[in-house]
């Protein structure tokens, strides 16, 4: 059976159609119809520069503008709607296209290929989720800010090893998830530079020889430059898994952050509640109030982070040009945006209403422990005492304390003494967990001043006031 030209995307070359199942499994406009928009846009900036070069008319480009438009309508109103046979988002708006004007619809594919095409719109595409997963990350900075302010003055015990350290202030603990989602927004951004860079025009893999100006579609479409090799242009995903490899780092902090809102918000640890708008209940046991949101968000990183090496896999092996492979790049980038945008939405959400912090539980959780013994060798480090010499003094101490049930701040003046002579009775006030944490004074530690400092500095960076106590 001869292939029919007028429907095909193939050349009279081939006699046969598809078979059914492998039309099925090579068809993609199952999925990269979330590009329709980015294929329009880059569709009418190549035809408007195809008139302008004077390879086709401008009437005859102004008519195809006008009916790529027309298909964007439709779109919107949801009159178009591409089938199986379409095999592709740029298949089906030319097969539209010609329907809507006629012959000159054919010519819209002069001085380009589906390859190069796919490589502009993905590219279009994940520009404006990179933009808009910034804005995310900016409220869920804000949140955590918010929280922030509101605890400058709470006390939170500080882990290492998940063994009580030292004492920290709340708001220090804070604003360590700010500066790794500053990072995260610095990483974009610079993976948003990469992207930005037109391959339209490089066609197949070795350019054309149509007259096309590549630097015009390049600036009607905002992309800061074009690449400087045809090959490089169509085969390059370099840009997808170094995005996918920053969104996995995204979910990385939010899943260390989930993890300890988890733990917080235990009967063990009580340093938080849940209101009923970011929580669940048991189907069985009715005292419960489940963490589903870090809980999830943590179960989701790995979705991200399988996205990656997915993508890694798949260009690995592949030789110059392009390959079918790449369609493979799709369902993982549009998976892996909808997954870091819905966690970075919900943690957010979490922060604004959906956790509240224990302030007294925090407070009796960090004076009820030996996280100020560091304390105690530093108090005999000022008095002259060696810092090995007064180390070794305290942790004696300790295990004695432990051994009698008694904490640091039960000790009288005399047991302290015995440790060393030159204690006097300023050592409670200096272990007191308040006055360990005031005292972390150095830039960029956990001392109320330096944490005031902290804020000030990230609300001039987020560009928030402060808040009204």
């Amino acid at each position: 059976m001869a292939v029919d030209s007028s429907s095909s995307a193939w050349s009279q070359r081939f006699e046969q159609g598809l078979h059914p199942a492998i039309e099925r499994f090579n068809a993609s406009i199952g999925f990269d119809i979330a590009l329709l928009q980015q294929d329009l846009d880059g569709s009418v900036a190549h035809a408007r520069m195809l008139g302008a070069c004077g390879v086709i008319e401008p009437a005859e480009a102004e008519a195809i503008i006008t009916g790529l438009e027309t298909i964007r309508s439709e779109a919107a109103a949801g009159a178009f709607n591409p089938a199986l046979a379409d095999e592709d988002v740029h298949f089906a708006v030319e097969r539209r296209l010609i329907a809507l004007i006629g012959p000159v619809g054919k010519k819209l594919h002069t001085g380009r290929s589906r390859n190069d095409q796919v490589g502009t719109d993905v590219r279009l595409w994940l520009r404006a989720q990179i933009d808009a997963i910034d804005i995310d990350l900016l409220r869920f900075e804000r949140a955590l800010l918010d929280q922030a302010e509101r605890h400058a003055d709470t006390l939170i015990p500080g882990y290492t090893h998940l063994q009580r350290a030292q004492p920290l202030c709340l708001a220090h603990h804070l604003l360590a998830y700010i500066e790794m989602a500053e990072r995260d927004r610095q990483r974009l951004a610079d993976v948003r530079r990469r992207v930005n860079i037109s391959p339209l025009g490089a066609a197949a893999l070795a350019g054309t020889p149509v007259p096309i100006d590549r630097r015009m579609t390049a600036q009607e479409l905002g992309f800061a430059q074009i690449y400087t090799n045809s090959l490089d242009a169509v085969s390059d995903r370099d840009f997808a898994v170094e995005f996918m490899a920053a969104a996995s780092l995204v979910l990385v902090h939010l899943s260390r952050l989930s993890e300890e809102v988890i733990l917080w918000a235990s009967e063990e640890f009580g340093f938080v509640s849940l209101s009923d708008r970011c929580a669940t209940g048991s189907s069985l046991m009715p005292q419960k109030k489940n963490p589903d949101v870090p809980e999830l968000v943590r179960g989701k990183s790995g979705r991200v982070f399988g996205h990656l090496m997915g993508l890694l896999t798949m260009i690995k092996g592949l030789p110059l040009a392009y390959n079918k492979d790449f369609q493979e790049d799709k369902e993982a980038l549009f998976d892996g945006v909808r997954t870091v945008r819905d966690c970075l939405e919900a943690m957010a959400i979490l922060f604004e209403e959906g956790l509240e912090f224990r302030p007294q539980r925090l407070e009796a959780a960090a004076c009820s422990d030996f996280s100020n013994a560091t304390d105690v060798a530093d108090y005999l480090v000022a008095k002259g005492v060696p810092f090995r010499e007064a180390y070794q003094l305290v942790g004696g101490l300790v295990k004695t304390c432990l051994a009698e049930g008694v904490l640091l701040r039960d000790l009288p003046l005399a047991r302290w003494q015995q440790l060393h002579p030159a204690i006097a009775a300023d050592i409670a006030e200096a272990i007191a967990p308040r006055q360990v944490v005031a005292a972390r004074r150095s830039e960029g530690g956990t001392g109320f001043e330096q944490v005031q400092q902290q804020l000030q500095q990230i609300r001039s960076r987020l560009g928030r006031a402060p808040q009204a106590t």
